[in-house]
């Protein structure tokens, strides 16, 4: 289903439930009942409420928001690291830079096409993207320098799959959702508490209000949305993409 079929349906339904409720209400509330007679302690709580789960919220979304960009970080220092492998071992034999540099290419191109789908199906990297990776790095440390020049390029190299290997890792360990179950329990059961709040202050009185906790509810639910949709920083809505790996290595997406 399409995120913004998700969103739209998600507001929807937010806004038809305060709508019904409110109905509902207007029609069973006995004829002498007055709305203005609301205790002071329910608006002092229902203010707080808000207050509380508004901050909830805005660290939720700050979170997910945050482990999105770590997910980009991680894809950057991967692609650099692979595009810095192939740049230092021009220093090598023809043969072994051309064999490593092929690797490369090839390990790039698995991720931007295989591997990447993988991801946003099934949230988890290829076990062919892990073989790929042992290979260049079996490459690399496998090579016997044969002068000083070749050795002093030797140990960067090292370093570099090093890098790669880790970011590799951190990509794959950002693939499954960040937001634990009981963190959406909580968000999703402030989300009724809050609005159920507002309905006990008896939005009845005029179309104004019912618009206005109309608009409260839907803009809840897009809240909740946007931490639904930034959670699985490579599978949902604006996610972090390959560009990186694209950008440095052109010919990986053909």
């Amino acid at each position: 289903m399409p995120e913004w079929l998700v969103l739209t349906l998600a507001m929807v339904a937010a806004c038809v439930v305060v709508v019904a409720i409110t109905l509902v209400r207007h029609r069973a509330a006995r004829e002498d009942e007055d709305p203005s007679e609301t205790p002071d302690v329910i608006e002092y709580m229902t203010m707080w409420i808000g207050v509380i789960y508004a901050i909830v919220l805005g660290l939720a979304i700050a979170g997910v928001w945050e482990a999105r960009g770590a997910a980009e970080d991680h894809v950057r220092t991967e692609a650099q690291a692979l595009h810095e492998i192939s740049e230092r071992v021009r220093v090598y034999p023809p043969e072994v830079r051309e064999r490593i540099r092929e690797d490369v290419n090839t390990y790039v191109g698995h991720v931007v096409t295989t591997e990447w789908k993988a991801m946003a199906d099934q949230g988890t990297v290829t076990e062919r993207g892990d073989e790929l990776m042992r290979r260049i790095r079996v490459d690399l440390t496998d090579y016997e320098p044969r002068d000083d020049f070749e050795a002093q390029a030797y140990q960067p190299l090292i370093d570099q799959i090093s890098v790669a290997d880790q970011a590799r890792n951190a990509r794959a360990d950002s693939t499954e959702p960040t937001m634990p179950g009981v963190v959406w329990f909580g968000l999703i059961t402030g989300a009724v508490i809050t609005i159920g709040m507002i309905l006990a202050l008896q939005i009845r009185r005029t179309p104004r209000e019912l618009i206005l906790a109309v608009l409260f509810s839907a803009l809840i639910a897009f809240m909740l949305f946007l931490i639904w949709d930034f959670d699985a920083p490579y599978s949902r809505g604006i996610t972090a993409t390959a560009e990186p790996f694209l950008d440095l290595f052109p010919d990986a997406g053909r």
